[in-house]
């Protein structure tokens, strides 16, 4: 995996004037599953949020920041400072498209499954009616249920499991090459949330498609995902293949976050995380997990760690491998 698709550099992002994503960078490559994981409220969707550029009103990203999402190795384009015009013509749902968060609630429950597919090739320029409604019908299909018959129904006739894949077949509507799923299995029963992992990754593989997982969800993170981001009150932790987190994980947060999951065959309590989460406005100096970590020192409590590769791909930021 050595050609890029997207990649972020010293991404920041303010709600209000209250900066809640500060320079956040990695790059995913084409063809692999990235999983950024952490706790509510740490700025995972907000970074979803940014590469496609639907923030809520008050939400802003600094003009310093680049996110560039690569149409090959050659071409790329700054999603940062494109035209809402040119988002709409080249980026949403053509080459990045994202399943939502809240699959219950994510569809409008007054119009039926064919008029949001129909809404969504209006905003695209697609061609006729019967076009609009032939691609539906595929990719209905693709995702395995019953096209004929979901495309008639309103959002309430419709399972759990169904509206889930109902919105996957919207992302890949227009065949996109780069998708961010945004807690994908949430509210679901546990069969239905394996049947949407396995049929997210057989259409990975079909479709030759690359995702950004966005969830806290640790064990569909071991499932699924290939490299993992870890954030924490905005900021990466660290970043690494998936061995490397789940067999070898450096930062104290990454360690507790492992820990407070219960695994199987193992009889060891879950130990939680302990403290309270971060509130952004009051950031305290330094590293923002001091408070919470058992290992702080003077100096975490004073400056804020830098990025660190502390061995090939595998980069850390924390003020216990930097001192060595």
């Amino acid at each position: 995996m050595s050609q890029p698709i997207l990649d972020l550099k010293n991404l920041s992002v303010m709600y209000s004037g209250i900066k809640v994503v500060s320079n956040v960078s990695f790059t995913i490559f084409k063809g692999e599953t990235f999983a950024v994981v952490g706790e509510s409220g740490c700025g995972k969707t907000t970074i979803a949020n940014s590469v496609l550029r639907v923030l809520p009103p008050d939400g802003v990203i600094d003009q310093n920041s680049k996110i560039l999402y690569y149409r090959d190795l050659s071409r790329f384009l700054d999603v940062v400072k494109l035209s809402e015009s040119d988002m709409t013509k080249y980026i949403r749902w053509k080459e990045i498209s994202m399943v939502p968060q809240s699959a219950l609630n994510a569809l409008n429950p007054t119009i039926k499954v064919k008029d949001h597919f129909i809404e969504t090739g209006k905003a695209h320029d697609l061609g006729d009616k019967g076009e609009v409604l032939g691609r539906a019908r595929v990719m209905l299909e693709a995702v395995k249920l019953d096209a004929d018959r979901v495309l008639n129904m309103y959002p309430i006739e419709l399972s759990g499991g169904m509206k889930q894949r109902t919105l996957i077949a919207l992302a890949l509507f227009l065949n996109p090459k780069f998708v961010i799923l945004d807690e994908p299995t949430t509210a679901l029963d546990v069969l239905t949330q394996r049947e949407i992992i396995i049929l997210l990754k057989d259409l990975k593989d079909k479709m030759g498609l690359t995702y950004m997982l966005i969830t806290h969800d640790i064990a569909l993170v071991a499932d699924i995902a290939d490299r993992v981001a870890v954030m924490y009150a905005g900021r990466l932790c660290e970043v690494g293949d998936i061995y490397k987190i789940f067999y070898n994980p450096q930062h104290p947060y990454t360690q507790m976050l492992l820990a407070s999951v219960p695994k199987l065959g193992e009889f060891k309590i879950p130990r939680a995380v302990f403290g309270t989460s971060i509130d952004y406005r009051r950031l305290p100096l330094g590293c923002k997990f001091h408070s919470r970590c058992p290992f702080a020192m003077d100096i975490c409590r004073r400056e804020e760690p830098s990025m660190i590769e502390l061995e090939k791909n595998h980069f850390i930021a924390c003020w216990l491998y930097m001192r060595r």
